[in-house]
């Protein structure tokens, strides 16, 4: 007797000031995974896979009491099921339509924070995090340096990082509040597909990785006698 497949139920989620529906998501994939392979956005990036780099941090918000209590999370090790029902902000979310940077990304230009650029989005989503839950209080080093601490970075060290979590309470506000809900999009509108920014062409589907070369044993070329050739220990396999 063959069972029905068993149909996932359809994700929702506020993003980028719109209700969104994802239908037919496998339980099993993370919501990394959704959002560059199905939603395109880029933005977040792939670092450890694990949940140690922070390269893939995203801001997600639920209703407590009433009031909208975010937290930065890595949606690498974050089940994409796990958002149903929450608001979810990426790094293209953050910026007003007018092109102003929120207040995270103008204090990282303005301290220099940023190298390569691999690993800021992420940190731009935890000091993002940071100063919704911050308020007008002010941001210590420590606070900075805590908040952080599940960020890795590799070029540019923490200083100028940490004096731009710093520097954020100076700027102009832009709460994230704001853009759970646009003023013209408060109803029900059915499945709305997510659309890349401007700067930032469709991409393709991913291709599938290549299979690993096998490892195979080295032989020494010391002796040309082919039989009496001493056998080596495996070579480690090339690291990828």
């Amino acid at each position: 007797m063959t069972l029905p497949k068993a149909q996932a139920k359809p994700i929702r989620f506020f993003k980028g000031g719109v209700l969104h529906t994802l239908h037919d998501v496998a339980p099993d994939r993370t919501l990394l995974e959704v959002l560059r392979e199905d939603l395109h956005q880029t933005g977040t990036k792939e670092g450890c896979g694990e949940g140690d780099c922070g390269a893939c941090t995203v801001v997600v918000g639920s209703l407590q009491a009433g009031k909208l209590q975010t937290r930065a999370v890595n949606s690498c090790i974050k089940l994409a099921h796990s958002v149903d029902g929450m608001a979810l902000w990426t790094v293209e979310d953050l910026s007003a339509p007018d092109g102003r940077l929120h207040p995270a990304q103008e204090a990282l230009l303005q301290c220099h924070g940023s190298q390569c650029g691999f690993c800021t989005p992420g940190f731009v989503m935890s000091m993002a995090a940071l100063c919704e839950q911050a308020g007008d209080k002010p941001i210590s080093r420590d606070i900075a340096q805590q908040a952080l601490s599940g960020n890795l970075c590799r070029c540019t060290g923490y200083r100028p990082i940490l004096d731009a979590a710093c520097r954020m309470q100076t700027l102009p506000k832009m709460p994230l509040a704001s853009k759970v809900l646009h003023s013209n999009s408060r109803t029900w509108r059915g499945p709305q597909p997510l659309k890349p920014p401007k700067h930032q062409s469709p991409l393709r589907p991913l291709r599938p990785r290549k299979a690993r070369p096998a490892c195979t044993p080295a032989r020494s070329l010391c002796s040309r006698n082919k039989a009496t050739a001493p056998i080596l220990p495996p070579r480690a396999c090339p690291s990828y």
